[in-house]
């Protein structure tokens, strides 16, 4: 393992976890903070698929790996191949941990499997540890903005 293998980001979320579970499991809500605002579907079980629009990044199929609410859910992201179904040979691992925290919610988000997957050079830009690394800090803070402007 690579010391660019697994980024980690932490944040604490002014909302309970099943609110924070429902925002990083659900159509109307990952479509906001991740995607382009539609609805994504998502067929919540272990090797369902959950479609992430990443817009002129691409389209990505991903496979659920882990879906334990409102506790852990995990995917498989194949970012450096738009299109294709994520499996173990070309996709990273993305897993969400939520732990209560006072009255709101700690989510650390991890995505691992870098060093394993092949990231083709015109992908490098987008599918790169160094990209996700940026992404994921920018992405937290919108789970995080996004959720607290939910109705309670």
């Amino acid at each position: 393992m690579t010391t660019k293998d697994r980024i980690e980001k932490e944040i604490l979320i002014a909302a309970p976890p099943e609110r924070v579970w429902a925002v990083i499991t659900e159509p109307e809500h990952v479509g906001n903070w991740f995607g382009q605002g539609e609805p994504a579907p998502v067929d919540l079980r272990p090797g369902g698929t959950m479609f992430l629009d990443h817009g002129e990044y691409g389209q990505f199929p991903t496979t659920i790996v882990e879906v334990d609410p409102p506790r852990r859910f995990s995917y498989r992201w194949a970012s450096a191949y738009p299109g294709e179904q994520a499996t173990a040979e070309n996709a990273t691992l993305v897993e969400f941990t939520l732990t209560p925290e006072g009255e709101g919610t700690r989510l650390r988000v991890t995505e691992s499997g870098f060093a394993a997957i092949r990231i083709p050079e015109e992908r490098r830009e987008t599918a790169s540890y160094e990209s996700h690394d940026g992404g994921w800090a920018g992405q937290v803070e919108n789970i995080r903005d996004y959720t607290e402007k939910l109705p309670g």
